[in-house]
């Protein structure tokens, strides 16, 4: 949720640790993070609503559980993203899924030379169309696909998680194309969030559903979307539809690409599975600020951090 602060900006963000993963191997687990890294991505715009490029490590300032912390490495802009997009295919989307292919090579035109992104879709199962490259094109595969079958979007949010979790970027999104319907998954939406979460991805949720339903099953599904992006810093789009959608799509993409990404070895090393509310203060007026709001710390004794 975006909010319009003026003098010291106060936000409650999130964070998840970056380094070893554990894989689920059944369902009733989820993918972990242990490490001694906190990683933050933090999204910071102007009046006018354009991002804010000119910030410095010393105007920020991070508190876990009301300690502060020492940041101990600060980027900029110019940081590379991994992004998954992942594409509703089934049933309920027949009359869309040219809309929303159309939405996917809109994000991929907005690829920088050094971001990645992959492509899958999802209806009964999660299906890989296209391996993370620097590719602007879609392969001939997107094109074939065809609306079929049930919705396993909490899999398939869940798998992104998965994915992102080898790839060697800070900055890591998942893009969701989906009316929000799930009636497959063998994830609950809250573990498919805490994947996301655990591997520090952002999610962008944009509503494929027909903008003349306005039955109170479409509100139920928006409200999930709203929260997967809402929980991890990103941001939901209403139901969509030509130059506003090509629009949104643009700005999601200069967004990941415009990005701060804060990191930090929190004080508190006990491995208790509990949440930690963090903090993030910026001593610039007149800002909007997006990020997360927590994240749960590991359980079990830690190992060693990769990177």
């Amino acid at each position: 949720m975006m909010r319009h602060l003026s003098g010291l900006v106060v936000i409650l963000c999130a964070a998840s640790f970056y380094s070893e993963i554990v894989s689920a191997q059944t369902d009733d687990e989820v993918i972990t993070v242990d490490s001694s890294i906190v990683v933050m991505n933090v999204s910071v715009t102007d009046a006018a609503g354009k991002a804010v490029r000119a910030l410095k490590q010393d105007h920020f300032h991070v508190f876990e559980d009301g300690v502060e912390q020492t940041i101990a490495s600060f980027g900029s802009e110019e940081t590379p993203f991994a992004a998954v997009i992942l594409l509703d295919t089934s049933g309920s989307m027949e009359q869309r899924v040219t809309l929303a292919r159309a939405a996917a090579i809109t994000f991929l035109d907005g690829l920088r030379a050094n971001d990645v992104a992959a492509l899958y879709n999802f209806d009964s199962k999660v299906s890989m169309v296209q391996d993370f490259s620097n590719s602007r094109d879609l392969r001939e595969q997107a094109f074939d696909l065809k609306a079929n079958g049930m919705t396993v979007l909490n899999d398939a949010v869940y798998k992104a998680g998965e994915l992102l979790s080898r790839r060697p970027e800070k900055r890591r999104a998942i893009v969701v194309l989906s009316d929000g319907a799930d009636t497959m998954s063998g994830k609950t939406a809250d573990k498919a969030l805490k994947a996301a979460m655990a591997v520090n991805a952002t999610i962008y949720t944009v509503d494929m559903s027909a903008s003349e339903d306005i039955s109170a099953a479409k509100r139920q599904n928006q409200n999930v979307l709203k929260n997967f992006a809402e929980k991890t810093g990103g941001k939901f789009v209403a139901t969509p539809g030509g130059l506003a959608m090509r629009e949104a799509f643009k700005r999601i993409a200069e967004e990941l690409g415009v990005q701060y990404t804060i990191t930090y070895s929190p004080t508190n090393t006990v491995k208790d599975g509990k949440w930690r509310a963090l903090e993030l203060r910026v001593s610039k007026p007149n800002l909007t600020i997006r990020t997360r709001k927590g994240y749960n710390a590991a359980k079990g004794q830690s190992r060693r951090a990769i990177g």
